[in-house]
């Protein structure tokens, strides 16, 4: 995908007129906003924030303060951008839509006060709830969903838990300021409590289960009650209120009155990022945490805690592998060689530092030299760590070049990925194809070969890769339009996707051998990483 090559002047035209659709996400590390045209392939104009969590009292947040002004950040440079680019300023749009980080917990009480300060994805606190409900629905649940955390503090009998009325995740969050309607999109439902994918709303059986088991523990109501109402693609989810209008755009510019479609979780906008919502195909998303989703063509035979089971926007089945640590090591360490660079007298800009880092790591040994790196800045359930601490190992033999030291930083990022896409292969799980989309795949053949090796399977990139979830969102708005006429697979596939062109690595041999030897000694040295955690 890339910017549209059609007359500045009917853009400009369009812009004025509200025949586009804008996405935003708020990913772990920036908030982005990304205006489409008609046609959703073309991107007219973004805008960015960066921003970051804080670890307060020993729990990963962020402050709604924070997620307002980075909001409007976030628009206000896609704003200055579509002014000079275009030479006009938008005061409505075709639709708009709102994704966010999955999971986490966000409780209001009865006069929509926030309970506790917002708990993200990233807290590993809920083990003792997640084990319990796993094994009472006979369903993974995991750490980070947001049924564990309200399970956990019943179990904790936090003093918040009678005043609660309602839970949602950031992206219903912002949804409900903006439109007034506290609705979630199935996709980013599906992290909060298990979807029936026939009935497209939370699983009644297992729904019907957990009030029995709070019963008399101080809920103030059913968890249908408390949880958002779910909604797939396409489906009319409200509008933006003069109250939303003015959170957006302070500066008045921006009427009310447009619709919104349903918001989603990031493991959503980057399936349709990715054209992968069809049975069959899978995508890897990679940013501050990696994740892989495949789309399910029968049920899991058994119970895997690798393995979250959530869904598409429009509502399938999708086993999930989710880890919490992606690509922030790796950014750290790049982030100090580019320091060096500067040091030295020749400045680098980030994107330079990671082309010359990935393309070093060409030349490394296929097993990185016997060198082994852990990217866990937090918790990775998967790896059975409730903590994380970055750390890089060798022995005395091994071999430390920059080459090998850049190469073992990328395995990392996969590494815990892979143990759990194992567990798919070993339930016979097939695939036609499996995209990649996120930051660290800009440097064209090297990610992408290495996933590729990881996964033993081809690893296609789209010219979307960069663009990710916020350009995945405003397709998903720009479909409102075109949902009576066609499912979400055939907008994507006969719309959005038609003319794109991917760039396929197959598996290298040497790669799977090499990162195989990786892996079998990433997962031997996780009792070095459990140690780490209990001595530092």
């Amino acid at each position: 995908m890339t910017d549209t090559t059609t007359d500045a002047a009917a853009i400009a035209a369009a812009i004025r007129e509200g025949r586009t659709s804008l996405g935003i996400e708020f990913g772990s590390t920036r908030i982005k906003a990304c205006l489409v045209g008609e046609n959703p392939s073309d991107v007219l104009a973004v805008g960015s924030h960066e921003w970051e969590n804080q670890f307060v009292d020993r729990v990963w947040t962020y402050s709604l303060d924070a997620v307002w002004s980075g909001l409007q950040a976030a628009y206000t440079d896609l704003v200055a951008d579509i002014e000079k680019r275009y030479g006009v300023t938008p005061t409505t749009f075709g639709a708009l839509g709102v994704s966010a980080m999955m999971h986490g917990y966000l409780p209001f009480d009865a006069n929509d006060e926030l309970l506790v300060p917002f708990r993200t994805w990233r807290n590993t606190s809920t083990g003792a709830a997640s084990a319990e409900l796993t094994e009472l629905f006979q369903y993974n649940i995991p750490l980070r969903w947001s049924v564990s955390h309200l399970y956990q503090a019943v179990l904790d009998s936090e003093a918040h838990v009678p005043d609660v009325r309602f839970v949602t995740t950031l992206a219903g969050y912002v949804h409900w300021r903006l439109t007034g309607r506290k609705v979630l999109g199935v996709g980013d439902a599906s992290g909060m409590f298990p979807i029936d994918s026939s009935t497209g709303t939370y699983d009644a059986g297992l729904v019907s289960a957990f009030d029995k088991l709070v019963d008399g523990r101080g809920l103030a109501a059913p968890l249908v009650d408390l949880f958002p109402e779910v909604l797939t693609a396409g489906v009319d989810a409200g509008a933006l209120t003069d109250e939303g209008a003015a959170l957006l755009d302070p500066s008045g510019t921006l009427r009310p009155g447009l619709p919104l479609c349903p918001p989603e979780g990031d493991a959503g906008t980057g399936m349709v990022a990715t054209s992968s919502i069809a049975p069959r195909t899978g995508n890897v998303s990679a940013g501050t945490s990696i994740f892989a989703m495949v789309v399910l063509e029968r049920p899991l035979t058994g119970l895997h805690h690798e393995l979250d089971l959530v869904t598409t926007p429009a509502g399938d089945a999708v086993a999930m592998v989710h880890c919490n640590n992606g690509a922030s090591e790796l950014a750290a360490w790049a982030g100090m060689f580019s320091r060096f660079a500067a040091a030295a007298g020749t400045p680098l800009n980030t994107d330079q530092v990671f082309d010359v880092l990935f393309r070093e790591a060409l030349e490394g040994d296929a097993d990185a030299g016997g060198l082994l790196a852990y990217n866990h800045l937090a918790g990775e359930p998967i790896a059975g760590l409730t903590e994380g601490r970055p750390l890089f190992v060798r022995t005395p033999d091994s071999s430390l070049t920059l080459a090998n030291f850049v190469r073992a930083q990328l395995y990392s990022v996969f590494g815990t990925l892979a143990l759990g896409m194992r567990v798919l292969d070993g339930e016979g799980v097939e695939l036609d194809r499996m995209l990649a989309h996120g930051g660290m795949f800009r440097t064209a053949g090297v990610a992408q070969r290495f996933l590729a090796g990881a996964l033993g399977a081809p690893v296609a990139v789209a010219d979307t890769a960069s663009e990710g979830g916020a350009w995945g969102i405003a397709v998903l708005a720009s479909y409102l339009q075109h949902a009576e006429r066609t499912d979400l697979d055939g907008f994507l596939n006969d719309t959005v996707f038609s003319t794109t062109e991917f760039t396929t690595a197959e598996p290298d041999a040497s790669d799977v051998a090499g990162f195989a030897a990786f892996l079998d000694r990433y997962r031997d040295g996780l009792s070095v990483e459990a140690a780490a955690v209990d001595a530092l």
